[in-house]
């Protein structure tokens, strides 16, 4: 994916944000959690859409990320009964790493807005689409220059989780739990919270220690064996060639008349 497109989704990715604080600041008392989230899904993946002349994903990409967000909910699912330790985190981050940036977000943003149907719905729920696929982007991004392996993975897999997601989320707790925003009441507010994403970041860790490069090498192999991300490519191959001859061709025209 190229560089703009990066820059685009992450512009789109700070509006959604900047979107969820300004409601909940102003506009909470009338209007519904549900809708923010619809408006946060939309910020989220028009970049997708708009990149999608470009890039043009298979119908067999858009079901392995389908898939791979279905498998990061029922991850979260499986320890119900366990607070914090979730492994949809590394879920997510090993999704990106073998999709890139772009389709990490979107499984990120996807799976923490589907999977809060079993965990409840509440004004937290934007905050997390945003920040679990704020993971899934800086995942992509990161190993898309340096090659993935086990303590890699857990490293800034812990980071992520601890500093990434818990800064964002807590946010939501910042903004509804304070009326009178002092420097004394956040940082208080963030130290509360520390614990929580020390466990999310050790689960995420964890996981991606033990699973990680064996869960990497089956993506690898069936996106391979498939040919899916070849496929976008092909397709996207394609469509930049017919746009040359159709340039050309209205040239030709020109000249003609």
């Amino acid at each position: 994916m190229k560089k703009g497109a990066n820059l685009i989704y992450l512009l789109f990715t700070a509006a959604a944000l900047i979107f969820i604080i300004l409601w909940q600041l102003f506009f909470k008392a009338g209007t519904s959690f549900y809708l923010v989230c619809v408006i946060v899904i939309v910020l989220s993946l028009l970049p997708f859409f708009i990149s999608y002349e470009n890039s043009k994903p298979s119908a067999r990409e858009v079901s392995l990320v389908a898939v791979l967000s279905a498998l990061a909910v029922a991850s979260r699912a499986v320890f119900y009964f366990v607070p914090q330790f979730k492994p949809i985190g590394a879920v997510v981050i090993v999704s990106a790493v073998c999709l890139g940036p772009q389709r990490g977000y979107i499984i990120g943003s996807l799976s923490a807005f589907v999977s809060n149907f079993i965990f409840g719905q509440g004004v937290w729920t934007p905050f997390q689409m945003v920040a679990l696929g704020l993971v899934g982007f800086a995942a992509g991004v990161i190993f898309k220059k340096v090659k993935p392996n086990r303590w890699l993975l857990a490293a800034i897999g812990f980071v992520l989780a601890f500093a990434l997601y818990g800064v964002v989320v807590d946010a939501s707790s910042v903004l509804t739990m304070l009326t009178d925003y002092t420097l004394s009441g956040v940082l208080a507010i963030y130290a509360a919270g520390c614990p929580f994403s020390a466990v999310f970041g050790g689960a995420t860790a964890l996981f991606l220690f033990v699973f990680g490069e064996a869960f990497i090498k089956k993506i690898n192999r069936i996106i391979v064996k498939y040919g899916i991300l070849e496929e976008s490519q092909n397709e996207q191959s394609i469509a930049q060639n017919q746009k040359i001859r159709r340039k050309k061709t209205a040239q030709k025209a020109v000249f003609s008349i």
